[in-house]
């Protein structure tokens, strides 16, 4: 649909926020713990945080859960009996307080999970969220969002999004079917748009410092460069970068079991670990930190885009936030982007 555009006032956003919850929603927002943002369920006695660059963790496992128990078995001396995944366990989730970079995660996570097996369990979950995102009106040096394709005011992957223009006043703009339902039930907010009134100048200023083109480019023709070993020195294969990530979608299957019952379990992983490659074997294909890190980047910023059509990195930044050896992902690409033609 075509996004549509209205007017709407600071204490309706808070209003339809507060019927919400009266209605015994489960919505989900930024709220401030310490020196950290996190989000988390809320209730009508919770602050929400909307004076942060980031949260901590992405909302990745709303759609996308770290430990998820995919079917269970039991087993007789005669039997076994396979317990199916319950699609109706699934809760409807409004994440509020979005920020522009983790709305569009979900289109990577999306193309991910429908490449060439479409993921029932995945879906039914993202189906269920409606994403009510908020502009960026502030931002800090690991944000780059603008260098991937997105923006402070970015609408991928949205369902509402609010953007702040004044003390007492937001433009909201309608993206989907879900945010047309919310606009529906609480109408008498959503007044008609002004002409004049332009977001642009009240979003946080990002400058573009990548081409993803040129970054495309340069990791397919500079495979056996020796930029990989010397950016991956510091790198310690912790998985920090991967698990606040919000477009990584790399899990792992495992069975547990007893003697007579068990479940398949689908958990996070990441391609910076030791043994993501490790085969049956024992040979590893990625036996060096140096060709994880290759392939991590490759993967996010050329294989995506070449085989899925979307870039694997929304800018956030919160890989270089979270990294414990300061492994800036923004200073690597803008070093690739500068390589000559020798490597």
């Amino acid at each position: 649909m075509d996004i549509e555009k209205y007017v709407i006032l600071k204490p309706s956003v808070d209003a339809i926020l507060k019927s919400l919850l009266a209605s015994g929603k489960t919505i989900v927002a930024p709220v401030r713990k310490k020196d950290a943002v996190c989000f988390e369920k809320i209730d009508e006695n919770s602050t929400v945080a909307d004076d942060f660059v980031q949260t901590k963790l992405s909302l990745k496992s709303f759609a996308f859960p770290r430990y998820e128990k995919l079917f269970g078995f039991n087993k007789s001396q005669k039997n076994v009996t396979v317990n199916d995944f319950d699609f109706k366990q699934i809760p409807e989730i409004y994440l509020w307080g979005t920020k522009p970079c983790d709305a569009s995660g979900f289109l990577a996570l999306n193309a991910i999970f429908n490449w060439d097996f479409k993921d029932a369990i995945y879906n039914a979950r993202q189906e269920k969220l409606t994403i009510i995102t908020f502009s960026c009106f502030q931002s800090d040096e690991n944000c780059f969002c603008t260098s991937v394709g997105g923006g402070p005011g970015g609408t991928a992957g949205s369902d509402i999004l609010f953007t702040k223009v004044g003390d007492e006043k937001y433009i909201a703009e309608v993206i989907s079917e879900k945010g047309s339902r919310i606009r529906e039930q609480f109408s008498e907010f959503f007044l008609p748009t002004e002409a004049e009134l332009k977001k642009e100048q009240y979003l946080a200023k990002i400058d573009q410092l990548l081409d993803k083109e040129i970054i495309k480019e340069r990791l397919e023709n500079f495979f056996e460069s020796e930029i990989w070993k010397k950016q991956s020195e510091r790198c310690l294969g912790c998985g920090a970068c991967a698990y606040v990530c919000p477009a990584c979608g790399c899990f792992d299957i495992q069975d547990e079991k007893s003697a007579n019952q068990g479940s398949r379990i689908r958990c996070w992983d990441s391609c910076g670990f030791s043994q993501f490659t490790v085969h049956a074997s024992g040979h590893n294909p990625r036996a060096s930190q140096s060709q994880r890190w290759r392939q991590r980047l490759s993967h996010k910023f050329s294989i995506m885009p070449e085989r899925l059509n979307v870039v694997g990195c929304t800018g956030c930044g919160r890989c270089s936030r979270a990294c414990p050896v300061d492994m800036n992902l923004l200073e690597h690409l803008t070093s690739i982007m500068k390589m000559n033609h020798d490597g």
